[in-house]
């Protein structure tokens, strides 16, 4: 496609489509016509390498004709049906989600977005429970519909303010910049131990949940210190309270193991599911419950549902998906990679100063950006736009000539390839990103 092809369809686009979280003005779009494993094409035919797999969904990569496959398949057999419907793929997901998740989540309500899993898990929460208020981070992101909003203590949460009452917030196992100025192992976990003051001020017998991110995504990509989730595990039961782990961007392998709390030995009362779940292949999200939970709906009406509940195209995909995901070994190979990462983010942060915290679990990982090593003050204030001419914005000026598809907010780098990616691509990206830190510090 020559460039005034591209610049004719990014004008008729913009004509109709709105972009996502960005003045429209200012939205860059990603431009994209195929691609292959961890790379995709733009219409000027350039490859880039995907360090974000699109939206943190892309955990299988592109081109993967398995999964593919089983859509047309699907497409041709049954394309529609109805929410309460019976057909293969349907029953197929079923036994594969409870098949590779931990414990005794055998149970699963289904729909299209994590944002919409998070929606009903709280919904699901208040109707077991009998009530009503719930626990969520200060520094979390569970989607955009109100009441995952709600649950978000991310900044994206602001502009739509009031949202839900009843959201208590807890602090982060943000170790690298503790919000109680502790030390691990010495503080006592106190990020863990602090949320059973916030349940005692606020009367346990209010409190439905406690929604945590396995691992932190993009509000930080933080890495729980080993006995975090056990201790809220134990508070949990200790009131009758569920704990809800939100595995949409850290499930999938996307940490080196099926979910983010398996590298704690913790089993949730509910587990949502989205993004790695098909690989990105089409919408598909769960609610995945342990029986104690499903079983109050065996009488009690669940008042949950959706037109595309259950929706066959992307039940089929999650099938062959999941298929995948076993038949290749990408959850051991995710965390081979992901050891590797661990040693050249390090050798990045030994080699530039800008960098305080180099951080990763599997294939989530980031680079935290400082002002000054010594007081880990960062860059900029949280939440603040980008100064033009900065360091932040000549990084992104440089990732992006040396076409590395990559989230970058606030302070932090994500690294989150997609988990088919091998050494070799891996330190093709690796060197671009140390590559683009040179030129953005105007290093020699």
């Amino acid at each position: 496609m020559t460039p005034s092809e591209q610049a004719a369809l990014e004008k008729r686009q913009r004509a109709h489509v709105m972009f996502t979280w960005s003045a429209q003005q200012s939205a860059r779009p990603v431009s994209i016509v195929g691609g292959q494993g961890a790379r995709f094409t733009d219409h000027a035919g350039d490859d880039w390498l995907d360090f974000e797999s699109q939206v943190f969904n892309a955990n299988l990569g592109h081109g993967e004709n398995r999964i593919t496959e089983a859509i047309a398949r699907q497409a041709r057999e049954l394309a529609c049906a109805h929410p309460a419907a019976m057909f293969e793929a349907k029953a197929a997901l079923g036994e594969a989600i409870a098949r590779v998740t931990p414990g005794d989540l055998n149970h699963v309500f289904l729909c299209l977005s994590g944002a919409e899993a998070n929606e009903n898990a709280y919904k699901i929460a208040r109707q077991v429970t009998g009530r009503q208020k719930v626990i969520a981070r200060r520094r979390s992101y569970h989607g955009a519909t109100m009441g995952a909003l709600s649950l978000t203590g991310d900044n994206r949460r602001w502009a739509t303010e009031p949202g839900l009452w009843g959201v208590l917030r807890a602090e982060d196992p943000y170790c690298y910049r503790c919000p109680f100025g502790l030390e691990h192992p010495a503080c006592g976990t106190r990020c863990a131990t602090h949320i059973e003051h916030i349940i005692q001020m606020e009367g346990p017998e209010s409190i439905a949940a406690i929604f945590l991110e396995g691992m932190t995504g993009t509000a930080g990509a933080f890495v729980p210190p080993p006995d975090y989730w056990p201790t809220v595990r134990a508070i949990c039961d200790r009131y009758g309270i569920l704990l809800v782990a939100d595995e949409v961007l850290s499930g999938f392998g996307r940490t080196g193991a099926w979910f983010a709390v398996d590298h704690f030995g913790v089993v949730p009362d509910m587990m949502v599911m989205a993004k790695g779940i098909t690989g990105g292949y089409a919408p598909l999200a769960a609610v995945a419950m342990r029986d104690h939970v499903a079983e109050h709906f065996a009488d009690s009406t669940l008042w949950c549902g959706l037109t595309g509940y259950a929706h066959p195209i992307s039940c089929a995909a999650g099938v062959a998906a999941i298929s995948v995901y076993e038949a290749d070994g990408l959850i051991a190979h995710t965390a081979k990679m992901g050891r590797h990462l661990a040693a050249r983010l390090a050798d990045l942060k030994a080699k530039h100063p800008i960098i305080g915290d180099a951080r990763n679990l599997g294939l989530l990982g980031a680079l935290d950006f400082v002002a000054d090593r010594e007081t880990r003050a960062p860059l900029i204030a949280y939440a603040a736009p980008t100064p033009p001419g900065s360091f932040l914005a000549r990084l992104d000026t440089e990732l992006r000539a040396r076409r590395m598809h990559i989230c970058r907010k606030w302070t932090q780098l994500f690294i989150a390839p997609p988990l088919v990616i091998d050494q070799a691509t891996l330190d093709e990206g690796l060197d671009h990103i140390d590559a683009a830190l040179t030129a953005a510090s105007g290093a020699a």
